[in-house]
């Protein structure tokens, strides 16, 4: 009790009372929900409704406006415009829909992948887990920026690079995962009877193995969702991955970190919608997390 009065008399920035609202935070999911909706889902889903203005088009006689509340803003342009005159809060709702699009794509093509290969490998063991298991260190151990710059140089930058990026350095992530829980689940009493009453190795995987790791997949897939949308935005930042005049949120603050003390506002805002984003998302999934195993289910 002391010790939470002592936390309760620091101020908020301290990291003890930082600390106990993330873990207050983890609770109670509804905050983080309701970022992911306002800030991913429906702009997202409703991008041309909800946006006033075309993501793409722009004028060059309102170039470089300033939000609203700042001497020589407008209510035309809330959160202002960027350097070629585009609506920043359209490029922004615009932006959500590039980036829940790249995450999903990637995401469940890097999980029916590492997915497979991760039950194949756990089941059968012997040979195959070491080859698959090899193949997964080599692709966990690929620097992720040098793979980017090869593609873009082979293909060019595309919706498709990015997706190819993504997939290589995810799918390692969900074999891993899985063959570990596959090792532990193939030695139970009903995998054996299961054997024993004749039932094939697929039907095995997919209907006794593969329905006890999907919890730990739904986790998995919702902490990558804040890593891709970080990792997409870092490539597009960099110039190798979703090429102009995509509103990503990468490129949007690629084009305003030049500007960064002319305008602000160009870098910020996108900026702002990638940590809320994510922390949400980091959030939902220690929350999920926490509810779906039932080892720290009474934690």
């Amino acid at each position: 009790m002391a010790k939470t009065e002592t936390i309760r008399t620091l101020p908020w920035y301290a990291p003890p009372r930082v600390a106990q609202a993330m873990g207050q935070a983890k609770r109670y999911p509804l905050v983080a929900i309701t970022l992911l909706m306002f800030l991913l889902v429906i702009p997202a889903v409703f991008a041309p409704q909800v946006a006033p203005y075309d993501p793409v088009q722009g004028s060059l006689a309102k170039r470089l406006k300033p939000p609203v509340w700042q001497e020589g803003g407008t209510s035309d342009h809330l959160l202002g415009t960027d350097k070629l005159g585009r609506d920043n809060l359209s490029r922004i709702i615009y932006g959500a829909r590039v980036s829940l699009i790249v995450s999903l794509v990637a995401i469940f093509v890097g999980g029916v992948i590492g997915t497979g290969v991760g039950l194949i490998s756990g089941y059968f063991g012997g040979w195959v887990d070491a080859v698959l298991m090899r193949l997964v260190d080599i692709s966990l151990s690929l620097p992720t920026i040098l793979l980017a710059l090869v593609l873009v140089a082979a293909v060019g930058p595309s919706f498709g690079t990015v997706i190819t990026v993504l997939v290589v350095l995810l799918w390692a992530r969900y074999a891993r995962q899985v063959r570990g829980e596959t090792l532990s689940i193939k030695e139970r009493d009903f995998i054996a009877r299961a054997r024993v009453a004749g039932a094939s190795h697929t039907r095995i995987m997919l209907r006794y193995i593969f329905p006890n790791v999907v919890n730990s997949l739904v986790v998995l897939a919702t902490l990558n969702v804040g890593y891709v949308i970080l990792l997409e935005s870092a490539l597009s930042f960099l110039g190798v991955g979703l090429p102009r005049p995509l509103p990503a949120w990468g490129l949007m603050i690629a084009d305003g970190r030049e500007l960064i003390v002319q305008a602000w506002w160009v870098s910020m805002f996108p900026g702002l919608a990638i940590m809320l984003t994510v922390l949400s998302l980091n959030l939902l999934g220690d929350w999920l997390r926490d509810h779906l195993d039932p080892k720290l289910r009474h934690v």
